[in-house]
């Protein structure tokens, strides 16, 4: 090898920085005094606000809504089947103006979300249901009162009065409690009914038992001591009214036990019969939730409900049952593009949205992301959520070369969970 001459150093000229160059370098922000808000300005992601929601709220009530039944593998795999998604994008595609709506329903929303029903929601903040309802109306997306809610249906009515609010039923062996709560959502000018179809018993959730956790939460030496470490959260609760099954409060006399409760809500009588007195006595939109096979999926529309969310109760219910995105697709297929197809379940990103769509969702519900922010951050934390997860989407959206989400489709999906259409890569 020639030997080659030595390479000249590098000179560096040197001045003072100007002023004006300095300027331009120093930025300064503004001071944020109130520590919700730095919580919820340094949350990039919902992985984040869960986080917070985990300092900010006795472990209790974070299990209550983190955990899941058993093992916690119907939960894990919800989650796990949206990170095996591999996108394929577009390439040179215009997205410019980028367009996030979707017809669901009859309704033009501005993002393929809704936010999903949960129960005794003012336990997680006090500020509860209501402040769901009211980010669904500003962000322009469904909310649906569940029939355990803390805050009674005319009440989330007050609070939004122009929110596109949908009723979760839970089909009781009472008739009278079932056509009360029917006509209060249909009086309330709730659009759509939602009947769960996944409760004939209550699933085992661990975590609550090893918790203690009673609803409402009993004052035991453990929940005391839990719910001290969390003062914030101890003072509104013991500042705020008190917390009741408002919803089913309304509904009967006097204020339902726990027991009558899960009594209630739990009924092994409840079949088909159950769907076509639903079919005759509600007049609108009428959607079945807890579907996660295709057969089921043929008969609940054969009997006339309009659309069906394919659920597992979040990995809350039944333990070892499959991801619902591995059963999406051939769900969709069974019903056909005429049905109303809702997924629920793991979705935690703007991407898994994204996935949803395009494996044959109408749009995706959520519960734990908007209770993260909940319990991070009350009614702000709600709608950091909702903004998280409406930029995560848009911006896949754009990066996968679609401008519309009505564009949205299989062909994005390279390769998927097992059972659905993508192609292997």
């Amino acid at each position: 090898m020639r030997r080659r001459l030595p390479l000249a150093p590098i000179s560096t000229a040197r001045q003072l920085p100007r002023p004006a160059e300095l300027r331009r370098l120093v930025q300064f922000r503004r001071p944020e005094l109130g520590a919700t808000t730095r919580r919820l300005s340094r949350a990039l992601t919902i992985g984040d606000l869960r986080r917070a929601a985990a300092r900010t709220t006795p472990r209790a009530v974070f299990d209550y809504v983190d955990g899941a039944a058993e093992e916690e593998i119907t939960a894990a795999r919800n989650v796990a089947a949206y990170r095996r998604v591999t996108f394929a994008p577009d390439a040179l595609a215009s997205v410019a103006d980028p367009d996030t709506g979707v017809d669901l329903l009859g309704r033009r929303i501005r993002l393929p979300l809704v936010l999903a029903p949960t129960g005794y929601t003012r336990m997680m903040h006090h500020h509860g249901e209501a402040a769901v309802a009211r980010v669904a109306e500003h962000v322009g997306i469904p909310y649906c009162l569940s029939t355990v809610g803390s805050t009674s249906i005319g009440d989330v009515r007050a609070a939004a009065p122009g929110a596109d609010l949908w009723f979760q039923l839970f089909f009781t062996a009472d008739e009278r409690l079932n056509e009360t709560l029917v006509a209060q959502a249909e009086d309330a000018g709730y659009s759509t009914l939602l009947v769960t179809v996944d409760t004939a018993v209550s699933g085992m959730r661990l975590r609550d038992v090893a918790n203690g956790l009673t609803i409402p939460p009993a004052l035991t030496a453990r929940t005391v001591l839990d719910m001290s470490r969390r003062p914030g959260w101890l003072f509104h609760k013991l500042t705020t009214a008190g917390l009741t099954f408002a919803v089913l409060g309304s509904a009967v006399e006097g204020s339902p036990t726990p027991g009558e409760v899960a009594s209630l809500m739990f009924d092994p009588g409840t079949d088909l019969a159950a769907l076509d007195w639903l079919r005759r006595r509600w007049p609108r939109t009428l959607l079945v939730k807890g579907v996660t096979t295709p057969d089921s999926a043929r008969r609940i529309m054969e009997r006339g409900a309009d659309g069906i969310v394919v659920s597992n109760h979040g990995g809350r219910q039944l333990d070892r049952s499959a991801a619902t995105l591995d059963v999406l697709p051939a769900i969709r297929a069974a019903v056909g593009n005429r049905a109303t197809v809702l997924i629920d379940g793991g979705v935690l990103h703007g991407q898994d949205v994204v996935a949803a769509r395009a494996l044959g969702a109408d749009a995706a519900m959520i519960g734990r992301a908007y209770l993260y922010g909940l319990m991070a951050g009350g009614q702000d934390g709600v709608l950091r959520a909702c903004e998280i997860l409406a930029e995560e989407y848009q911006r896949c959206m754009q990066l996968l070369g679609v401008r519309r989400s009505a564009d949205l489709g299989p062909r994005h999906v390279a390769s998927a969970p097992a059972g659905t259409s993508g192609t292997a890569v």
